[in-house]
């Protein structure tokens, strides 16, 4: 063990770290569930926890911010990872350029605005600049974290969310190399050819993930998934981590290389299953990402000027929902979905961190206002856990007040229609049960972890997905909580139960119909008032009917040699 510890050098202690870290989420269990018991989003309580163990003017328990922070950003990696598995080429298509455009038109707007806000305050443009940039941001964390609980990323203003948010990853490149200049960090000649050195690594990274994506689901196809699952849960992280390092080797925002292999895997069978197989990673690191975010604030700095605090939030807060709701009005959207989205998206982002660490270190940014802008981040990712809940009916008030009710874009369907039936298993059974269904205008979707099922499924016309339907993340992303009719086809007693009460859990209202192998097991069933179809009872009545028919085709029995036809 001390041979062990050797070699992996005297600058990592290991052990240090995994103390800190499970400091740090056992103090985020305690603070979330103490928030969320009040009523709020526990995301408050891992900031909170963040604050009090670390950074300065803390406890000073955590020993290894910089490397928990490090760790942690991988949270919002896997965030966008996950999000792209919902978010094929097509489908991100159908968000129209509008939303995009409304993206770049808020960055470059709020930029403007704030800088010439704080101008007078900093006396200095650069600074004021690299202000603007700054709170130009929101938070991917925070917003698409919120509307996936939610599920609230398909309505029109979380579309809109989506695309705002995905121009700001896209921003943070150009934002960075601004700051750099105004520190005096090279010249126009040096940042046109980064940048043009950044678009073609880019390309090539983009080229590279559909490549391997290719080569790896193809691999996968022809494997029997419930036979090796554990190559599933492995292909999913080394994706998701694997594309969010390629981003950040070649200068891109991790983030957003990690969205763009998603968003690659979302039109393949697999991706279904794959968002359940990283859920309870991404939570892990979404929690470690909030926790170190609580640990950049200055507790004490924000007590002694709490009233500049609060004063700058409330300021960004509007300022923000106000430059949005404008934005997106102009570009055609109802007061509805534009208020909504101002709402959701009135918060500085993570990359606030990134970009004043760097103005600091070019020496554009003092002290002062490094330390403004970063509690006013994190005092704004606590609002943001009571605003982004309330978007809906604050849009719905807005309309009331100052505008229509709905419009064209308002109205529109959801990017994929929620199934109307879901069929868990396609085996036999299952392919007899779906036969009704064919040609029938039915949205039905299939559940099923062979790769030949799912095949089958596609071919008659369904949308067929691998994934295990025991699993509570597999049917909440198979839309289940939506669907009118769910039928379970599975033959193992103990999994269909178990896919019974998951069904159960997430939608009450729903028609569910069970396959019962065995006669002993109907009852397990029945008490869940479900309607069960028993394989020993329909194979005794087609057995029936079957011998019903042979007798009808036989010639009377000859019963000679017996009085009055007397039977032997």
């Amino acid at each position: 063990m001390e041979q062990f510890g050797d070699r992996l050098g005297p600058t990592v202690d290991l052990w240090s770290i995994l103390r800190d870290i499970v400091m740090l989420l056992t103090a985020c269990l305690i603070c979330g569930g103490l928030v969320s018991r009040a009523g709020h989003s526990p995301l408050v309580g891992y900031l909170i926890a963040g604050m009090v163990l670390g950074g300065p003017g803390s406890l000073g328990l955590i020993e290894s911010p910089h490397e928990i922070e490090a760790i942690s950003e991988l949270g919002v990696a896997m965030l966008l990872f996950s999000l792209g598995l919902e978010f094929s080429l097509d489908r991100l298509r159908k968000l129209g350029p509008r939303p995009l455009w409304g993206g770049v038109f808020q960055v470059v707007c709020t930029l403007v605005l704030g800088a010439v806000v704080i101008w007078p305050w900093t006396g200095s443009i650069p600074a004021a600049i690299a202000f603007g940039a700054m709170i130009s941001l929101s938070s991917t964390a925070v917003v698409l974290r919120m509307l996936m609980e939610r599920s609230e990323i398909d309505l029109p203003h979380g579309r809109n969310c989506l695309a705002v948010l995905l121009a700001q990853d896209i921003a943070v490149v150009p934002l960075a190399l601004l700051v750099a200049i105004l520190g005096g960090k090279g010249g126009l000649v040096d940042v046109v050819s980064q940048a043009g050195r950044l678009l073609g690594m880019a390309s090539i990274l983009v080229v590279a993930l559909l490549l391997l994506n290719r080569i790896a689901i193809h691999s996968l196809g022809t494997l029997t998934l419930h036979r090796n699952r554990e190559l599933t849960v492995i292909f999913a992280v080394a994706t998701g981590l694997g594309s969010a390092w390629a981003a950040h080797a070649v200068g891109v925002s991790p983030a957003l290389g990690a969205f763009v292999a998603g968003m690659l895997l979302g039109s393949s069978r697999f991706a279904t299953q794959i968002r359940a197989d990283i859920s309870t990673l991404r939570v892990l690191l979404l929690t470690l990402f909030f926790g170190s975010a609580g640990m950049v604030a200055d507790p004490l700095w924000i007590l002694s000027n709490a009233w500049v605090v609060l004063v700058a939030t409330a300021a960004l807060i509007v300022g923000k929902m106000l430059i949005i709701w404008i934005l997106f009005r102009w570009l055609g959207q109802s007061t509805r979905v534009a208020a909504a989205t101002g709402l959701c998206l009135a918060q500085v982002g993570e990359f606030a961190f990134v970009l004043g660490a760097l103005g600091q270190e070019n020496g554009v940014v003092n002290s002062e206002l490094f330390a403004m802008v970063i509690s006013t981040t994190i005092a704004t990712f606590i609002a943001s856990a009571f605003l982004v809940p309330a978007a809906v009916g604050f849009g719905n008030r807005m309309a009331t007040l100052f505008g229509p009710g709905s419009d064209q874009t308002e109205n529109a369907v959801h990017l994929d229609a929620p199934p109307d039936i879901i069929l868990v298993g396609f085996g036999p059974a299952g392919q007899a049960a779906a036969r009704p269904l064919i040609d029938r205008g039915l949205n039905v979707s299939v559940l099923d972890l062979n790769v030949h099922g799912v095949r089958h499924a596609n071919r008659l016309g369904f949308h067929g997905h691998v994934g295990d339907a025991t699993q509570l993340e597999v049917l909440e992303h198979a839309q289940v909580p939506s669907a009118r009719a769910v039928i379970i086809t599975i033959p193992h007693h103990q999994s269909a139960l178990t896919i019974l009460d998951n069904v159960r859990q997430l939608a009450p209202a729903a028609h569910v119909l069970v396959r019962s192998r065995y006669k002993l097991h109907t009852d397990d069933f029945s008490a869940r008032g479900v309607i069960v179809i028993g394989d020993e009872e329909e194979v005794g009545l087609r057995l029936a009917e079957s011998l019903e028919g042979w007798l009808a085709d036989q010639p009377s029995p000859k019963l000679e040699g017996r009085p009055d036809g007397e039977p032997a």
